[in-house]
């Protein structure tokens, strides 16, 4: 079983309060987060956008092992996970995760649409996300 963690340290109230986010990698050290970086779009990160960088590169990682397996070589793989949410009833909710996928490669366009269809499924972020995940691929 592999293990990794991610901490964060909060003082103060939700409004005023400040946030660190660290990784246990160390690509993230006491990185700032906040009721501004979250709501606002002030410096610094947030958890949504923690969650579309997390799945773009398990979706980009899933689907070069697809297109490995398809025999389709020359690969490069450009995505960005946009990730909604809203509030409901029950307060807020991440809604969405919408891969933006461009793919070059040589090999056949149908098994490049199919390892991107399995790969949008079957990546392990997309499997812990309870929201709506959809694609838009584009094959250069």
């Amino acid at each position: 079983m592999i293990v990794k963690s991610g901490s964060a340290h909060w003082e103060g109230p939700i409004r005023d309060g400040k946030g660190k986010i660290s990784t246990q990698s160390g690509a993230l050290t006491d990185q700032p987060y906040g009721f501004n970086t979250r709501f606002e779009d002030k410096p610094g990160t947030n958890p949504e956008e923690l969650i579309a960088a997390a799945h773009a590169a398990c979706f980009s990682m899933a689907l070069s092992k697809g297109l490995e397996d398809a025999g389709v070589t020359g690969v490069t793989i450009d995505t960005q996970a946009k990730v909604s949410m809203d509030k409901d009833d029950k307060g807020f909710t991440i809604k969405s995760s919408i891969l933006h996928v461009t793919v070059k490669g040589q090999g056949d366009e149908t098994a490049i649409r199919q390892a991107a269809d399995a790969a949008k499924a079957g990546c392990p972020v997309s499997r812990v996300l309870s929201c709506e995940v959809g694609m838009d691929l584009t094959i250069a």
